[in-house]
């Protein structure tokens, strides 16, 4: 298939540009298995759409604050957005400046910290931060939450917690797992008082989850990495889900990159490391049976991840109908649930 098969008309009002003030206040679009139809539900509803068999897997990531203000030495504005923090004083991110910062740069950021380019990294810059503090520390003190570029609002105090799922443990994205932003304790709580068991994975979700395919054959698209985790009581929990003829049910498209990121060889198994799996329609799905997910960009690679998953055609009517009836769309918006 081509880029521009997943092009749709997308109003730009319905593009969510706030949470909902609860979270499970989000409306909920269910796409029946047999023969893709549709009916309009609330997110409320999705306790009534599993069953004690099924297994449900969450993405653990935590959204760490990413986004940085500061200037250079010789006073021109610059923007950082850490894309991966790799040890206690290194990172790399992007750097928005009038002219790209040379090797050796000292860059001031708000709060009195500071930090040097060492060098690029592909399309990234290799930052050292001066000084004792760490750098997850840093970003707790004069970070901000990166919210994504269709948001044309600037963040507030409310994205600290709204921009994060209720069970975030592991901190390293800088993009949210929007399915799992639906859930908040209560939901969990009646989740685990029906007896549908969970489990988590992480997939660190890195910023080019936004950025755009742009060649016009998928073949030739190079996916970004992001770095995952599969741990053995996951690969147990899987196995005896489908022992007692269960679902595995994948809360958003990054846990179902994890889960299949980890089944390459065929059958899921523990592990841990870079992904850059790239699922396009006609992929054949090894650990996955169902999909609670949010509404994605036009002409995206999450958007193709579900064409793949529902089917193509299924798909693309659901978005349709999604627009005529003004679902809530992308991080802050509204979900969908569809089976394979």
């Amino acid at each position: 298939m081509k880029k521009s098969d997943f092009v749709y008309q997308l109003p730009p009002h319905l593009i969510a540009q706030k949470p909902l003030p609860e979270r499970d206040a989000s409306r909920l679009l269910c796409m029946h298995r047999d023969d893709g139809s549709l009916s309009n539900k609330q997110f409320a509803d999705f306790i009534d759409l599993i069953d004690e068999r099924d297994l449900l897997v969450f993405n653990d990531t935590k959204v760490i604050p990413a986004r940085l203000y500061g200037q250079k030495i010789s006073g021109g504005k610059i923007e950082i957005l850490i894309e991966r923090v790799l040890d206690q004083h290194h990172a790399l991110a992007h750097i928005r400046a009038s002219k790209s910062p040379k090797p050796g740069s000292v860059l001031e950021l708000d709060g009195g910290f500071s930090c040097e380019v060492l060098g690029r990294v592909d399309d990234l810059f290799e930052l050292r931060f001066n000084g004792d503090v760490d750098v997850l520390d840093i970003l707790g003190q004069i970070g901000h939450i990166p919210l994504p570029p269709y948001i044309t609002r600037a963040d507030d105090e409310s994205d600290l917690t709204r921009y994060q799922t209720v069970f975030a443990k592991q901190s390293g994205a800088v993009a949210a797992p929007t399915a799992g932003l639906h859930f908040d304790q209560a939901m969990m709580a009646k989740i685990a008082a029906k007896g549908v068991r969970t489990t988590f994975v992480t997939l660190h979700v890195g910023s080019g989850t936004f950025q755009p395919v742009r060649v016009e054959d998928l073949s030739q698209h190079l996916m970004h990495k992001e770095y995952f985790a599969v741990e053995t009581d996951t690969v147990t929990a899987v196995e005896q889900a489908r022992a007692r003829g269960g679902r595995v049910i994948a809360i958003g498209t990054t846990a179902v990159r994890a889960l299949e990121s980890a089944s390459q060889s065929g059958a899921l198994a523990a592990g841990f490391g870079d992904t850059q799996l790239f699922i396009t329609p006609g992929y054949e799905f090894k650990s996955v049976d169902a999909l609670l997910t949010n509404f994605h960009l036009p002409e995206s690679t999450l958007l193709m991840l579900v064409s793949a998953f529902a089917g193509y055609d299924h798909v693309m009517n659901a978005y349709r109908h999604a627009v005529e009836n003004s679902y809530r769309f992308f991080s802050y918006g509204d979900a969908m649930f569809l089976s394979r």
